[in-house]
């Protein structure tokens, strides 16, 4: 008998980038259901609780859930989604982000364990959030040309 390696564990980066300032907000968990993606609205709306957060994303299957909609429901207009069109990755600025970090951290890269990869992912966003300038460049923001509409 040839003993297998069993099944892989697997970890998922959910996330999203603030277009103005460059500041980013990641979760990391076992599973990327519309589950995990109303607990990341959620932590969005917490972490900006007096200001409209508006969210650009694409047509996933798990942006379209009873749960996503009762975030959106609970935070009383504080949150607005923005879809995009289907196939455009290249309209999401956390996609460009993302690509960055698969770059700099996981691009042929063998982690010891699972523990040692989700460090080092942490780690890449904790220090890009001490210079969000760098995260605005990733994402192509170019901020003397934003202006909030009132």
């Amino acid at each position: 008998m040839i003993p297998t390696p069993g099944q892989p564990t697997r970890r998922y980066g959910i996330g999203a980038v603030n277009y103005h300032s460059g500041e980013t907000l990641v979760l990391v968990r076992r599973r990327k259901r519309r589950k995990e993606i109303a607990e990341l609205l959620e932590a969005l709306v917490d972490k900006h609780p007096d200001k409209t957060v508006y969210v650009a994303w694409d047509n996933a299957t798990t942006h379209e859930d009873e749960e996503v909609e009762d975030v959106v429901r609970a935070a009383a207009g504080q949150l607005i989604l923005l879809y995009l069109p289907t196939y455009s990755p290249w309209l999401n600025p956390i996609e460009m982000l993302w690509r960055h970090f698969r770059r700099e951290v996981t691009h042929c890269e063998l982690f010891v364990s699972v523990q040692a990869m989700i460090d080092a992912s942490l780690d890449f966003f904790c220090r890009y959030n001490k210079t969000p300038g760098k995260v605005r460049s990733i994402i192509g923001t170019k901020p003397q040309n934003l202006f909030v509409c009132t």
